[in-house]
């Protein structure tokens, strides 16, 4: 009976464990706007293998910790080149600066409030880096000693401009925890746990990060007029709400709008709110004209002015998309570009005259897609068809 009772016991406590794990993957993938079936799905691993901040991505830090003093001093010591670093962070720190009264000054030798350092490895904070990839920095709460101070991982490759790991998207993120700020559900915010890899004239603070510094801080003292208003994550509650593009995806069906989508699937209740590059990275541009999906030939294909995507979906895994920008476009198979591309967009048959689509609907039965390229120069409407079969534009 002993032994019959210590094996009940481990086989309860094995599946509390695996009640454990279901429930933390259903918060993780409620949390990033995936379907909440507690499965570790391709989409969910390919999440959660992504470039990401230290911290946990959904647990509260607890208390509020914040700065007192209204100026904060902040040094470091690069392994990468000064020149390049200084100028990173001196922008990163206006980004906080220009929406709250805090001022940040550097300090080239005294001691300062905040300490910016790279690591390897093991660094005796009780926070590890594990070489390339994974987790590319953290950062502490306000307070003495370590509090406040940010680490980037040595290994790992930064570079300062749009490609790899842009360390300025990095900085950005973990100044924000430096001032006491949290990870942020909204995934068009600056503190979402995944890092925002964007060219760095377009990576603004959304009006959710300016808000929760604000509500720390107060709003800027300085007199400054922001260049661009913060960007709004629309809301899909809002009755003047419009949606870029629609289309099937499988059992669901994707909503577009802006760099978002919604995804609903009828076998969960809650829709979603995500990043299209979440699902497509670096593939498929923000503010889409029109999509539709072709389950014969397993095509999705997207356009944006005279740019369209064609994307070849087996269950979940992204195989064949073809991205048009421009007058060219590019074939990417499972992520990776084929060789000859980019080529120009005549190769497909497109005329000169389609400058951008308002609408796309695939036929199942008769295997074509109605195309309603807008004429600009006449302003009205010409139904096209086109036959994914020939990869040319009927007439």
């Amino acid at each position: 009976r002993s032994t019959t009772d210590r094996q009940r016991r481990a086989t309860d406590s094995k599946a509390d464990q695996l009640t454990e794990l279901f429930a933390k993957v259903q918060e993780m993938q409620r949390f990033f706007g995936l379907p909440a079936s507690g499965e570790l799905t391709e989409e969910t691993l390919a999440v959660m293998r992504k470039p990401r901040c230290g911290l946990s991505d959904a647990e509260p830090f607890g208390e509020t910790l914040r700065w007192k003093q209204s100026t904060l001093s902040y040094n470091y010591s690069p392994i990468i080149p000064a020149s390049q670093v200084k100028k990173v962070f001196k922008e990163a720190w206006k980004l906080w600066a220009d929406v709250t009264p805090i001022h940040f000054r550097k300090r080239s030798r005294r001691e300062a409030d905040i300490v910016i350092s790279f690591y390897s490895g093991d660094h005796e904070d009780h926070s590890p880096f594990d070489g390339k990839g994974g987790i590319l920095a953290h950062a502490f709460l306000p307070g003495f000693g370590i509090g406040g101070d940010v680490h980037f991982d040595a290994d790992e490759d930064w570079s300062f401009n749009a490609t790899g790991y842009n360390l300025f998207s990095v900085a950005v993120h973990e100044f924000g925890h430096a001032l006491g700020l949290p990870h942020s559900p909204d995934p068009g915010a600056v503190m979402y746990p995944a890092y925002n890899f964007v060219p760095k004239s377009d990576l603004q603070l959304s009006l959710r990060d300016v808000k929760d510094v604000q509500h720390m801080y107060g709003e800027s003292d300085k007199g400054l007029l922001p260049e661009r208003p913060p960007p709004r994550t629309p809301d899909k509650c809002d009755p003047d709400l419009s949606f870029d593009a629609v289309t099937e995806l499988q059992q669901e069906v994707l909503f577009f709008k802006d760099r978002f989508m919604w995804r609903k699937h009828p076998n969960f209740d809650k829709i979603g709110i995500t990043l299209i590059n979440s699902l497509w990275p670096d593939s498929i541009p923000s503010k889409l004209d029109a999509a539709y999906q072709n389950v014969e030939m397993n095509l999705m294909v997207f356009f944006k002015g005279i740019y369209y995507l064609i994307t070849h979906m087996p269950a979940v895994v992204l195989m064949f998309c073809v991205f048009i920008s421009g007058d060219q476009y590019w074939v990417i198979r499972q992520l990776r570009l084929e060789d000859g591309f980019p080529k120009n967009i005549s190769s497909l048959g497109f005329p000169p005259r389609v400058k951008s689509v308002d609408a796309a609907l695939h036929i199942r039965n008769d295997r074509h897609t109605c195309i309603l390229p807008c004429n600009v120069t006449k302003n009205v409407l010409l139904s096209r068809n086109y036959s994914e079969t020939r990869l040319l534009l009927q007439f």
